[in-house]
């Protein structure tokens, strides 16, 4: 089934101006862009990147696989109690591929692979080191995950370990677009005790029940570092977090 086939206008009703859409863009990324003029977002170099391309509502094929910046903030990441999504709601799917390459590389230029460091993955339980880029503090925030999911019960180590895995110069299952692994941005965290949409079956009118064994309290420390969650997607991927903190400034 297309991903679009149900719902095809999923992000109508979250569309946000494009000035307040380079005001969040400029907030959570304050290193790389300098200003918002004229409908674009202004690199620190002073050349520019237009916020939305004027292609209107877009489908939910077309906001996933072309999307503007604007596109971006499409549909409301939500930061409430887990549970099922809405039909093709998927808060961070649309990732402009440039406005990431800019910030972090290309992974399949090699640029990426420069910007990677190794992070101590809760030290306390084991010698796990993973790699993710330096850029936007990426290693620094997880570090911050790593050192406050350690406070948690040993009960929680099931879920946070082994890691299945952090960079990855790879595209997403099923499609041409770059995974954030291959931007030195994204976790997955223990395979065993995950639910990922393509391992299960659409109902008779073609709809994924939402699945999740991965603790509110884990969710919540990634969040507050600046991670969003493939649990809070219809297509959900609840191993996967992926530094996206334009998705939280309020």
């Amino acid at each position: 089934m297309a991903l679009g086939a149900v719902g095809a206008q999923a992000g109508a009703a979250g569309e946000i101006a494009p000035d307040e859409a380079g005001r969040r863009l400029k907030e959570a990324y304050p290193e790389h862009i300098a200003a918002v003029e004229d409908g674009a977002v202004v690199w620190r170099d002073g050349t520019r990147l237009v916020i939305d391309d004027g292609r209107g509502a877009k489908s939910f094929d077309a906001l996933v696989g072309a999307p503007d910046l604007q596109d971006i903030f499409a549909i409301p990441y939500p930061t409430g109690p887990l549970g099922p999504p809405a039909v093709n709601a998927d808060p961070g799917r649309a990732r402009p591929e440039a406005f990431f390459d800019r910030m972090y590389g290309n992974c399949r230029a090699g640029e990426v692979a420069k910007t990677l460091v190794e992070v101590p993955w809760m030290p306390s339980r084991g010698r796990t080191r993973l790699k993710v880029t330096w850029i936007n503090g990426v290693a620094e925030k997880l570090k911050a995950v790593s050192d406050e999911l350690e406070t948690l019960p040993r009960s929680f180590d099931r879920y946070l370990n082994p890691v299945a895995g952090t960079y990855a110069c790879r595209a997403i299952a099923g499609t041409e677009r770059l995974s954030t692994h291959g931007h030195g941005i994204a976790i997955d965290l223990a395979l065993e005790h995950s639910h990922y949409w393509r391992w299960s079956k659409p109902d008779a009118a073609g709809r994924y029940a939402w699945q999740n064994k991965i603790p509110e309290d884990i969710v919540r420390i990634f969040e507050k570092h600046g991670f969003i969650w493939g649990g809070r997607w219809y297509h959900y991927d609840t191993m996967h977090f992926e530094y996206r903190p334009e998705l939280l400034v309020k």
